[in-house]
């Protein structure tokens, strides 16, 4: 069963996401606070991770993720898009980058690229 952890403070957008993710048969869990998610990103395929959380933000989520023996892959879904944010969270080792507002096509689109390659 392919499971996904959103990481992502903002509601609408989390239930957005698990409604879309359900629709195409996948599992997901929201974890709202980045100090949570810090213990949690083990157990998941796919992390789609935003930048700004309360607790611990996105880049020190994404560091933990690299640290792990088995990696899932993760998509930073953020309204924080400049460049240098790219840059840091590719050197984090970060697979993808969907900056908000997204479409829902596109960001599915990247979901299912990513957990092909899972």
């Amino acid at each position: 069963m392919t499971r996904v952890l959103i990481v992502e403070d903002e509601p609408h957008i989390a239930e957005a996401l698990v409604y879309l993710l359900e629709r195409e048969g996948i599992t997901a869990k929201v974890i709202a606070n980045g100090e949570e998610a810090m213990t949690a990103v083990g157990d998941y395929d796919l992390i789609v991770l935003d930048i700004m959380l309360p607790g611990r933000s996105g880049f020190d989520v994404a560091e933990a993720v690299r640290g792990l023996a088995v990696r899932p892959k993760t998509c930073v879904l953020t309204a924080k898009g400049q460049a240098a944010d790219r840059a840091r969270m590719e050197a984090l080792g970060v697979d993808a980058f969907v900056t908000k507002p997204f479409s829902n096509r596109a960001l599915m689109e990247t979901v299912r690229t990513l957990l092909a390659e899972a």
